[in-house]
């Protein structure tokens, strides 16, 4: 009677468990039992427990393959052993010498188990070997395509019987897979004859077709929903475009399979390794026939995307962007014009060319003015609004903020990931927060970060959530004084961008959260984290998202008695602004300078800090930036207050505070409401 062979527990992925904890699982005490006995002096302690849950997981939890590992340990450590488990063959040389031949090694025991199955279930388990990990049954009949479909379901069916492939039919899709120890004997087996380049190819050709759907079903399905589909191929994918662009491969193969799995990459956030398939791709792609310019053009705008939010400003990210939008216009191909009109307008707003990014985003608007895709429409309203914003001008970027989130919310969840990069509702909430705090509205921007939060999480996307975090949350729990917030939003974003992010998020978490340890007393140390941070940066500290920690850096070095190397500070920023037109932060810059003049302490310090401090109040109110405007005020009363000109500093700045009507738990509030009683 022939039985499968029950696996022992494994502990789940990426625990950390005391020796103590790890003796629970099956696996483990397997292992310890056998190398107790093999070994004198063996003890499973805390340091080892690593590594034996290693050696445990790559062997499968397979009772022989444990007992032959374990009887190794009184020739290696647990640790050389885990680290040489891949010549697994040549480890597992010294069974039992009272064991039956056949299970004397492990290498034995497959041979045998191999030899007792039929020529056709040979076959089909050769061929198997081809994969990396889980697959479906459709995927096992196309590898094994001389086999007719119903013998290959028959040969896999026994199989498993036989313990030689494991099943899991926990859900809608079956999925199996080898034992790792199987695969590595099978793949063997596999190159060894003469079938294996077919089987090779048969394989990266399947996922080719596979994924021909994943882009279009990206746009109708939620991320979780599309992961749960495609999600799970990811190590096939690799292992495809391995053999393909392998010596013995074939590439243009290998460009068909890139040119499908690029949603992959992007709905994982693996940019970096997107941007690695997709140079290669483009290195070997070969003429300018009809199919060949098409690829082209979609590996040019999977290589705009990668290298935006792969390794932060590039130069090569304009090039990639322009190149796709030729062979779009030559295609006539709108959806590959947006894209690249879209990535041409985030590029130039990256490298601070302002006026540039609004042009490309009235073009964007101007190209889908006629359609009659809703989502389209409102990526315009969307672009327009983060020029407009960083433009200054306040009042009109709400407007189409706001005017485009109400446009989604009459639409089922599109998400577009895949098409503009980003979940447009998940972007445009947080320039809508940093919108409402600039108008005053602090606790409603509040509201939409914490809301903002949660759907970025539910959305799934690192880079959305990276910017959910950085974009919106950070800097309003730190412009609004809420410390905590603030510390542990920036804890949050740096363990997100560490784990899964692009760079540039690391480096600027970690010059936020240096800011943060200014405001919390450590002024040293959170000056020396961020000026580390923007060294770290290099280019990328032009990107608009470091203005802020550029300014606030200023008053910090004020604050350490580093008053010149402040303003040397401010007025290299204040210069970019003015240069640049990014002038969403110019009151502020303004307010500072001045604090820093009073600091500095000279003759004529009073009357530049007056002057400064009304320049910053002009910039705001005509902005609408009424928070900026507040903060200006407060700066200007205090001048005043120590001028002994106390009526007309209570009367500015009680102009001001009157306009709010929320937010009155903020720092810059509290502050304000603080001086108008002294100054009564």
């Amino acid at each position: 009677m022939v039985a499968p062979l029950a696996l022992l527990a494994l502990p789940p992925d990426a625990v950390n468990l005391s020796a103590a904890e790890a003796l629970t699982y099956s696996s483990v005490q397997l292992f310890n039992e056998r190398a107790t006995a093999a070994a004198e002096g063996f003890t499973l302690d805390d340091p080892s427990v690593p590594a034996v849950l290693e050696i445990c997981g790559r062997l499968d939890g397979v009772p022989l393959a444990l007992e032959l590992a374990a009887a190794r340990v009184d020739v290696f450590s647990v640790r050389e052993l885990a680290a040489h488990l891949g010549e697994r063959f040549r480890l597992l040389t010294s069974g039992r010498r009272t064991a039956l031949p056949r299970h004397q090694t492990l290498g034995a025991a497959l041979d045998w188990s191999y030899q007792l199955l039929s020529e056709a279930e040979r076959a089909v388990l050769r061929r198997l070997a081809v994969f990396t990990g889980d697959f479906p049954l459709e995927a096992a009949v196309a590898v094994a395509a001389d086999i007719a479909p119903s013998q290959v379901v028959e040969h896999i069916g026994n199989l498993v019987a036989k313990s030689l492939v494991v099943a899991d039919l926990r859900s809608d899709l079956p999925r199996y897979r080898l034992l790792d120890t199987t695969r590595v004997y099978s793949r063997e087996k596999l190159k060894s004859s003469s079938e294996f380049l077919q089987v090779a190819r048969r394989h990266a050709e399947y996922y080719s077709g596979s994924f021909a759907r994943a882009e279009a079903d990206s746009e109708l399905l939620s991320p979780a929903e599309w992961l749960a589909i495609y999600g799970w191929h990811l190590d096939n994918v690799r292992a495809g475009l391995d053999w393909a662009f392998s010596p013995d491969g074939e590439p243009q193969i290998g460009v068909a399979l890139t040119v499908a799995a690029v949603p992959l990459w992007v709905q994982l956030s693996l940019m970096s390794e997107c941007r690695e398939r997709v140079e290669r791709a483009l290195a070997v792609l070969e003429g300018d026939d009809a199919v060949s310019a098409r690829r082209r053009m979609q590996l040019s705008a999977a290589l705009g995307w990668s290298l935006m939010y792969g390794v932060g400003r590039a130069r090569e990210t304009g090039a990639a962007w322009a190149a796709t939008l030729e062979l779009a216009e030559r295609f006539n191909d709108k959806q590959y014009q947006q894209r690249a009109l879209w990535g041409l307008c985030i590029d130039q707003f990256n490298i601070g060319e302002l006026r540039t990014a609004l042009a490309y985003a009235e073009r964007f608007a101007a190209l889908v003015a006629d359609s009659m895709d809703a989502i389209d429409l409102m990526m315009a309203d969307r672009m327009l609004a983060t020029a407009l914003h960083y433009f200054g001008d306040q009042k009109n970027a709400r407007c189409r903020i706001e005017r485009m989130l109400a446009s989604y919310a009459a639409l089922a969840q599109q998400p577009r990931i895949v098409r503009f990069q980003f979940d447009q509702r998940v972007t445009a909430h947080y320039f809508q927060a940093r919108i409402l705090w600039l108008q005053r509205s602090a606790d409603e921007a509040k509201r939409v970060v914490e809301h903002n939060i949660e759907e970025g999480r539910a959305v799934g996307n690192t880079l959305s959530f990276c910017s959910v975090l950085g974009q919106g949350a950070c800097p309003i729990a730190y412009l609004s004084g809420d410390l905590d917030a603030a510390e542990r939003y920036g804890a949050m974003l740096l363990e997100h961008a560490d784990r899964y992010g692009p760079r540039i998020w690391r480096i600027w978490a970690g010059c936020f959260n240096g800011l943060v340890m200014t405001r919390c007393g450590d002024i040293a140390g959170g000056v020396r984290a961020v000026r580390g941070g923007l060294e770290a940066a290099g280019d990328a500290r032009f990107l608009p998202r470091f203005l802020l920690l550029l300014g606030e850096l200023a008053i910090c070095l004020g604050a350490a008695d580093e008053v010149e190397a402040g303003l040397i500070l401010v007025e290299e920023t204040l210069a970019r602004c003015e240069a640049r037109d990014e002038r969403w932060y110019l009151a502020e810059l303004l307010r500072i300078k001045g604090e820093l003049l009073i600091l500095q302490g000279l003759p004529d310090a009073a009357s530049a800090s007056e002057d400064l401090f009304g320049q910053a109040l002009d910039v705001a109110r005509r902005q609408g930036a009424l928070s900026w405007e507040l903060r200006a005020a407060t700066s200007l009363a205090r001048l005043r207050r120590d001028q002994q000109r106390v009526a007309e500093a209570r009367k500015l700045l009680g102009s001001v505070y009157e306009r709010f009507t929320e937010g009155f738990a903020t720092a810059d509030l509290q502050s304000a409401r603080r001086l108008l009683g002294q100054l009564s």
